[in-house]
């Protein structure tokens, strides 16, 4: 019986074997999700995959590239616009000046030269008669870029006329002096006197007619003016 059974034997393994190959034949390529792939679609996958890997990255755009900080202590060079005086101006007036000279941050022109600059008027006062002397006073408060105004704090320029009190007691005393010696010639002893007197007089109102001095800055001055604190600006 068991030589009878092996021809099965055999053939049943010959034809496991076939089919076996058969379906190892027909079978076809699927992807990770049990979906048949062609040559094409793989293709098509490994395009795509390079496609993503070769598109740029864009870059993000740093803060410190699109503003710049000027640092305090830097010098502000300016030319006036509006003339500026202790007579015609008043304290807390406003005047314009443009940059004579570029302001630098990181080796980088921050804000051009012409840029329009505003200032304050912190201190006007007139030349008093015979008492006391002009005074100006300005600083900076806003330089304006590419149409944006910043506010600056910088240092103040103070001007302060020159007393005139010595000046002043010269012309009375020599008025007076001149007055005496006329009056001696004509009254002697007591005329000296009273000419003295009409000479003190004429002098007072001399010092009183020229003892004003006023300080006045025209257009086009150039003020140097030190930034105290930092500032930022766009960088445009």
């Amino acid at each position: 019986m068991s030589i009878d059974m092996k021809p099965s034997r055999i053939l049943l393994t010959t034809a496991m074997i076939a089919a076996l190959l058969a379906a190892a034949g027909c079978r076809q390529t699927t992807g990770p999700s049990g979906e048949s792939l062609d040559g094409n679609s793989v293709e098509n996958a490994g395009g795509e995959a390079e496609a993503r890997s070769a598109s740029p990255i864009r870059p993000v755009a740093q803060q410190s590239r699109s503003r710049v900080t000027i640092r305090a202590g830097t010098l502000i060079d300016v030319r006036l616009t509006d003339p500026i005086g202790s007579a015609q101006d008043r304290s807390g007036e406003t005047f314009r000046a443009t940059l004579a000279e570029p302001l630098m941050a990181n080796g980088m022109v921050a804000v051009p030269r012409g840029a329009v600059v505003t200032g304050k008027v912190l201190v006007a006062r007139p030349s008093g008669h015979l008492r006391t002397p002009a005074e100006l006073a300005v600083t900076l408060t806003a330089v304006e870029v590419a149409g944006k105004s910043y506010a600056v704090v910088t240092s103040e320029r103070r001007w302060r006329g020159a007393s005139h009190k010595k000046r002043d007691a010269e012309w009375i005393g020599g008025a007076a002096g001149a007055g005496a010696l006329i009056g001696a010639l004509v009254g002697h002893g007591k005329g000296a006197a009273i000419g003295a007197g009409i000479g003190a007089g004429g002098g007072t109102a001399t010092a009183y007619a020229t003892g004003k001095k006023d300080i006045y800055l025209p257009p086009e001055t150039r003020l140097r003016f030190v930034l105290r604190e930092p500032v930022t600006i766009a960088n445009n």
